[in-house]
């Protein structure tokens, strides 16, 4: 097996796995305001999240920043509360379009951004939680270029799975089973505001 494709596993199962439930909750609270018919902005945030993450990879596995790992698994519940706590304000703010049609966000362009930029920060932190992970597999190595690039490339596959999943979740209970779009972005919110809380004081 080519050190490509050994990285390249590495790097989806390392996020498409439930021991990696904190970055699948922050999707799961990034992903909540959408449906399957949203999926130009979801293009988008999840792009906004990848240049984040990608860049702080980069950065630190090529030991170009110097981080706390402690800090960082605090950080990483902070980035699921806050989104979940946007998640529920916006919730409770303005009624929802209905759920076959439209956005959940509304407002003026700097509104819309929002999630956007947020996305970016975030995936800051996350990519320095990644990098902690691919250093200890490279160990001493100093330029481990195709090494982080497969590896980054195996997070995305992943992540675009998992963001599926939980697209065609959402899906499958407003269309199939008629749940309000609104209850399930209060539950999904929900559900990873508490997940974060268990492990921030965890």
């Amino acid at each position: 097996m080519s050190v490509f494709t050994t990285f390249l596993q590495l790097g989806f199962f390392h996020i498409f796995n439930l021991q990696a439930y904190d970055h699948l909750v922050f999707l799961l609270a990034l992903c909540a305001p959408y449906v399957l018919s949203d999926w130009r902005r979801v293009v988008l945030l999840v792009t906004s999240f990848t240049v984040g993450h990608s860049l702080t990879l980069a950065l630190a596995t090529l030991d170009l920043v110097n981080y706390s790992p402690q800090l960082i698994e605090t950080l990483i519940p902070v980035t699921i509360i806050l989104t979940s706590l946007l998640n529920l304000i916006g919730a409770g703010r303005a009624a929802l379009r209905r759920p076959e049609t439209g956005s959940a966000a509304t407002g003026g362009p700097l509104v819309l951004a929002l999630p956007n930029l947020l996305a970016v920060g975030f995936g800051l932190i996350h990519g320095l939680g990644f990098s902690s992970y691919l250093r200890e597999l490279l160990g001493r190595q100093s330029r481990p270029v195709l090494e982080l690039f497969s590896f980054n490339v195996g997070v995305e596959l992943g992540q675009l799975l998992i963001v599926g999943l939980i697209l065609a979740l959402g899906f499958g209970l407003i269309r199939g089973l008629g749940v309000a779009r609104r209850d399930w972005l209060l539950v999904s919110s929900g559900a990873a505001l508490g997940i974060a809380l268990v492990l921030l004081v965890g």
